[in-house]
């Protein structure tokens, strides 16, 4: 922590629309209600982690008054969150809540100043020297938004990704990266050991819903992945993310798909339960934390690959900063040959996907997305010890890649795009 001596200057002031927000909620709890307040905590967090504009929360106990609690909770800009707290949504996911609590207050604040590294000591997440310069620039990983998102029209080998249209203004979707009007956003969960090529055949086989939601939304790509019996499904949409999820759960062959994998997945979810539904959806949520593209991107002919970083446990939100500084130097390289990269992240997973140049040599480091500076070993540090990946060397970088290098099921584009 930075002492207030240490400051050369004051923080300029926060710009109210764009910065960051802080809200914290002081919480009375009742006597003897404790346990029944954190099981509701420990089942809106998760609601609220897929809420547009939400990045992290907090929960915090007095060690003076054992029935005063915190909950602190950040958020994209102040918009984000009032768009929530007004909304029958947020009504009905603190219902939970009102039974526990005797008394609460809320204070809410722009982020006007951040010093530090967000890593943890548990966690034994430390950057240095350029890695940590690019984590200080950054912001917060982004929060989550649920539902579902499949389909379009199956795209052709080496086309890149869809144009990505006029910018459209308002407040940006959380757990969403938007990058010239297109807001991307990924799911993920695991089925059960043995299905996987079951699985497989069904997300690879469907037939694509309508792409066009309404006059100023529309489905752009699905790129679905497996990796082992984990899938990661990666949406882009030009317009309102929300009312393209929504579109896209009612449509009968979406719908379809939802139930033929139903049997197949690890954690239950019941269709006649729409609280089910919602749970499921929220704990698949895989929020953006970066996108990166080259000037070039609309033009280039690529193919999208996705990895997976086995990171520490605490250590997600560092790889995921430096990562995306990586990727924001390398897209500028007209010569280099990554086009795109969006980096998704929640609690311990890292998930990467990239456009890189369809005709581009094989770069196993910018693939990886370490380049071959000191990101490698700081990466490097923040992998699982038992995975055993120097990724500064060239057979550290060629054992990542064939372990982590994620198998594409299906890329679909919509027609025009």
């Amino acid at each position: 922590m930075t002492a207030l001596s240490e400051s050369s200057a004051p923080p300029a002031p926060a710009d109210r629309d764009s910065a960051r927000l802080r809200v914290v909620l002081f919480c009375d709890i009742n006597e003897g209600q404790q346990q029944r307040f954190l099981d509701a905590y420990e089942h809106m967090r998760h609601e609220v982690a897929a809420v547009p504009g939400h990045i992290s929360d907090q929960l915090c106990q007095s060690i003076d008054e054992p029935t005063k609690w915190l909950i602190t909770s950040e958020w994209e800009n102040a918009a984000s969150f009032l768009d929530w707290v007004d909304s029958p949504d947020h009504i009905e996911m603190v219902k939970p809540l009102h039974g526990c609590v005797r008394d609460t207050r809320s204070l809410r604040f722009t982020v006007a100043h951040q010093t530090g590294s967000p890593c943890t000591a548990e966690s034994g997440c430390r950057l240095g020297g350029r890695a940590a310069a690019a984590l200080s620039d950054r912001g917060g990983q982004a929060g989550g938004a649920a539902g579902a998102g499949t389909g379009l029209q199956e795209r052709p080998a080496g086309a890149g990704r869809p144009q990505g249209g006029p910018q459209h203004g308002g407040p940006q979707h959380g757990g969403a990266a938007r990058h010239g009007g297109v807001v991307r956003h990924a799911l993920t969960f695991t089925v059960k050991p043995g299905t996987e090529q079951a699985v497989a055949g069904i997300l690879a086989g469907y037939r694509s819903p309508q792409a066009r939601v309404d006059e100023d939304t529309r489905l752009l790509r699905t790129s679905l992945f497996m990796h082992g019996n984990r899938v990661v499904r990666a949406v882009e949409v030009e317009g309102d993310l929300a009312a393209a999820l929504r579109h896209v759960s009612q449509q009968p062959e979406v719908r379809a798909v939802e139930e033929a994998i139903n049997p197949h997945l690890e954690q239950p979810r019941d269709f006649a339960d729409p609280a089910s539904v919602r749970s499921f959806f929220a704990r698949a949520a895989l929020p953006a934390a970066h996108h990166a593209e080259a000037p070039d991107a609309d033009r280039a002919e690529v193919r999208r690959r996705a990895l997976l970083y086995p990171v520490r446990r605490g250590c997600a939100q560092v790889a995921a900063k430096l990562l995306a500084g990586h990727d924001e130097q390398a897209v500028r390289n007209p010569d280099g040959p990554l086009v795109r990269s969006t980096v998704f992240q929640r609690d311990d997973l890292v998930v990467r996907v990239v456009d890189v140049r369809a005709n581009a040599p094989e770069d196993p480091a910018a693939v990886a997305g370490v380049g071959r500076g000191p990101a490698a070993a700081e990466l490097t540090h923040l992998l699982e010890p038992g995975e055993d990946l120097l990724l500064s060397t060239a057979e550290g970088l060629r054992r990542f890649l064939a372990a982590y290098d994620l198998a594409l099921v299906t890329d679909r584009a919509s027609q025009g795009s």
